[in-house]
């Protein structure tokens, strides 16, 4: 059993406004201030991976956390000022598995892996945080302040993805913090919360709260917004059909389709999808972009090829694509060509893979985008 019992004390020099103090208010004369606490965590009774102390501010969660799992306890990483954040990972790490663990708690953008943390947004270092110490503790990771750096949308998805990745990692994680409204989005196996000294184990799994996306025909223009979080390029041809998912009324997520010609036979293909970072880790790219092909597929096939690491592993799992080329370079694309002054970029030297949807078809919705 994980029992602690601490007292923190502390000398009170009685200054002149200290001592204007204790007369307004009407408070005895102290040599020293005393704060005691008592902590029963039975963590050890069961198997468990994600733990949420939760409180209020001045209830001790800090000090009992760091008692009791002072060695686990996470303060903080040195980082490289100008080298990219991915160098900053363990060396016997590689590179698959860095971006793969990036990917898992929602920081899956290629370009955001090349920055230096100093110039990353808040959500973004709080999920690059989070990765770097669940790579370099292998057994139990105890963040303290987790998610109150972050609004709370990040908050509950990036919290949602970090109890996923924990779990597949095998790994125990103890979130420390004053908010209430991560607890359905991490599912913790336990909760303490040490203004009441209250441990409980909870029996059941929970399923996460339902993400409500509504998904419009926006106009390309709209791609300003997600561009620079695309992995490869931030072009979009002209002749692109654009749609935006958004979550609880605000943009989360992005695909374009364009019409693919053949001589044999024509099909619809996927152009570009790109989920804003603050929306990662739950899916939403992948369910704007199923429901789009669900839409064009009523009419023509309709392909995608992508190189996103985790796109091409979602989809290698998921009944509702099938793999027509497996991960490689194609070498007989163009790579950089120039038409007139502007430089187009394909896929020449990079690993791809490509994919036909064979998910179901959605009529009646495209028939109201007027797709068919």
């Amino acid at each position: 059993m994980s029992r602690v019992d601490i007292i923190k004390e502390s000398h009170v020099i009685r200054s002149p406004r200290v001592i204007q103090l204790e007369g307004m208010f009407d408070l005895p004369a102290e040599k020293k201030s005393r704060i005691e606490w008592s902590a029963d965590l039975p963590v050890e009774e069961h198997a468990w991976h994600i733990g949420l102390i939760v409180g209020p501010s001045g209830c001790g969660k800090t000090t009992i956390a760091r008692e009791l799992f002072r060695n686990n306890f996470i303060d903080g990483f040195e980082w490289f000022q100008k080298k990219s954040i991915i160098d900053s990972f363990p060396q016997a790490m590689g590179i698959k598995e860095i971006t793969a663990l990036l990917s898992s708690v929602g920081f899956s953008s290629p370009p955001g892996w090349l920055k230096p943390y100093h110039v990353l947004s808040n959500g973004e270092q709080f999920r690059v945080t989070i990765a770097r110490a669940l790579a370099e503790q292998n057994e139990l990771v105890v963040i303290d302040e987790f998610s109150s750096v972050v609004d709370r949308t990040v908050a509950q998805i990036g919290s949602c993805a970090i109890a996923k990745t924990v779990r597949k990692r095998d790994q125990k994680f103890i979130a420390v913090t004053c908010h209430y409204d991560i607890l359905d989005w991490i599912d913790p196996d336990w909760i303490y919360q040490p203004s009441t000294n209250d441990f409980q184990w909870r029996c059941e799994r929970q399923s996460r709260p339902p993400v409500s996306l509504e998904i419009i025909n926006v106009h390309r223009s709209a791609w300003e917004l997600f561009r620079k979080h695309h992995y490869l390029d931030s072009t979009l041809q002209k002749s692109a059909n654009c749609f935006m998912a958004l979550a609880d009324g605000q943009p989360a997520a992005f695909t374009a389709v364009i019409h693919f010609p053949h001589k044999t036979a024509s099909s619809f293909r996927e152009h570009r999808t790109v989920c804003l970072p603050d929306f990662q880790g739950i899916g939403i790219g992948n369910a704007l972009s199923e429901y789009v092909a669900s839409l064009y597929c009523c009419k023509k096939p309709y392909t995608s090829v992508t190189g996103h690491p985790a796109m091409i592993r979602h989809r290698a799992k998921s009944k509702f694509w099938k793999m027509t080329r497996k991960p490689s370079s194609v070498q007989r694309q163009c790579g950089l060509e120039r038409k007139g002054k502007r430089r187009i970029s394909s896929s020449r030297g990079r690993i791809t893979a490509s994919f036909r949807y064979v998910g179901p078809e959605r009529r009646q919705e495209a028939k109201g985008f007027g797709l068919i």
